[in-house]
């Protein structure tokens, strides 16, 4: 089984398009202004957008992997992403930076290294 997307709620269609744009997806469906997918800058997953009434609350955490998280939050902020959290190094070995989307969806930016699958207490068969 392989992950095909994460689809999360979207209360405005333009802003939350024009904010996974600005995080560097590429849009490739847009459905009459209630649905879009996004292709990763990298790899093969998309991520979507379904409009909804109700703002989220209490979702999953979104999160998305880069090389180098000083510079992603860098670049962002230069766009006028905002940040909940600014980077700091968690005691599970990643290195976060936290915000929300449009709508309240919560997203985290994260630089693990080899850390992201294979931490120092993995389960040894696994």
């Amino acid at each position: 089984m392989r992950l095909n997307q994460v689809t999360v709620g979207a209360t405005d269609f333009g802003a939350s398009v024009a904010f996974y744009t600005a995080l560097g997806f590429r849009l490739i469906v847009s459905a009459r202004e209630e649905y879009a997918r996004f292709e990763a800058p990298e790899g093969d997953a998309t991520f979507s957008i379904h409009l909804q009434d109700v703002a989220p609350s209490g979702g999953p955490v979104i999160y998305f992997e880069v090389v180098d998280l000083l510079e992603a939050v860098s670049r962002l902020k230069s766009v006028g992403i905002n940040f909940i959290s600014e980077p700091r190094h968690e005691p599970w070995l990643w290195q976060e930076a936290r915000l929300n989307d449009p709508a309240g969806n919560e997203l985290c930016i994260f630089t693990a290294g080899t850390n992201r699958r294979h931490p120092p207490w993995r389960i040894p068969s696994a």
